[in-house]
């Protein structure tokens, strides 16, 4: 294939999206990073003991969000 055929760049641009498709789903599955409504405080879910996993981190824009909101 040449560098400077049409159909590179759509090929190339179907791989990436089936890639960033790929992550997303394995990411979503494997539960994540998420954020404690009433302290803000960041923890993972851990999917096979369903629980949460607290960080001891905060998330700034949450604690802007509710220091305007007071």
């Amino acid at each position: 294939m040449d560098l400077s055929s049409k159909k590179l760049p759509i090929i190339l641009i179907i791989i990436l999206l089936v890639i960033l498709a790929g992550q997303y789903f394995y990411n979503d599955s494997r539960g994540g990073k998420f954020i404690d409504p009433e302290t803000c405080e960041i923890y993972f879910k851990d999917p096979q003991l369903n629980t949460r996993q607290y960080l001891n981190e905060f998330d700034s824009k949450c604690l802007d969000f509710k220091n305007l909101n007071q």
